[in-house]
């Protein structure tokens, strides 16, 4: 594949994601201005990155000068915020922290308004060090929501075990190899990781939990409640092929 050269790059969007396009560009040696504020016209720009909230992608994209290619980061936004520009999504599926971000590996949802706007969009993913996949305007809000459950709500379950946790004295850090091997075991098997008492059938130590968790962090018994149902229904399910 022959080295692919995208000219000059403008990142609108001082923010997270737009501070780490910008510094994993540079590293790959490529000319990029900003990271710009909103509102900045990228004149003179090859390409332009949008690396602005959802719901600031149509008035940015509406003050760019006409000529580059532009693109934003956004999973759940469609194209049609970037109208009349040439224009192309690519939205990293990683997680960016205060502390920056590796992007290098990540897969990457791209998607264009034309064929050349697409090959631009793969072709800067596969610089960056991301593995391209296209995903379509229609499927967009599912693929977003599906991201947002894998990566946020992981995090807010995981605060959960936490917060019972240090109610025993129990200190998070405790938990996190548990949660490591239980992220490698779904990657490796799905649905069949599942383990512990629901899936047993437990359901008198089920009971012990809920009554345990109703005495100490009794605002989270709906959670609670809404998880063990949810996992009720995955461990049947997991177990009518072998039945």
């Amino acid at each position: 594949m022959p080295d692919f050269s995208p000219g000059t790059v403008a990142i609108v969007g001082d923010g997270r994601m737009g501070r780490a396009l910008t510094l994993s560009l540079r590293a790959k040696g490529v000319d990029v201005r900003g990271p710009l504020r909103r509102g900045a016209s990228g004149h003179g720009a090859d390409i332009v990155l949008l690396a602005v909230p959802d719901s600031e992608i149509a008035t940015a994209a509406a003050s760019l000068a006409h000529g580059p290619v532009v693109g934003h980061v956004s999973g759940a936004t469609t194209l049609a915020p970037l109208a009349p520009h040439e224009a192309f999504g690519l939205h990293p599926l990683m997680t960016v922290t205060a502390g920056g971000v590796e992007l290098a590996g990540a897969p990457a949802a791209i998607a264009a308004t034309s064929a050349q706007a697409l090959t631009t969009a793969r072709r800067l993913a596969e610089l960056l060090g991301l593995r391209p996949f296209e995903i379509h305007d229609a499927d967009r809000a599912a693929y977003h929501a599906a991201a947002s459950i894998a990566s946020n709500f992981l995090v807010t379950l995981e605060t959960f075990a936490a917060d019972l946790a240090e109610t025993a004295g129990v200190p998070r850090d405790s938990l996190v190899p548990l949660v490591r091997a239980t992220v490698a075991n779904w990657q490796a098997s799905g649905a069949a990781a599942l383990t512990g008492p629901i899936a047993r059938g437990d359901d008198e130590t089920v009971a012990r939990q809920r009554a345990a968790v109703a005495e100490r962090l009794p605002d989270r018994v709906p959670l609670f409640d809404a998880l063990a149902g949810a996992t009720r229904e995955l461990a049947r399910a997991s177990a009518e092929p072998a039945a």
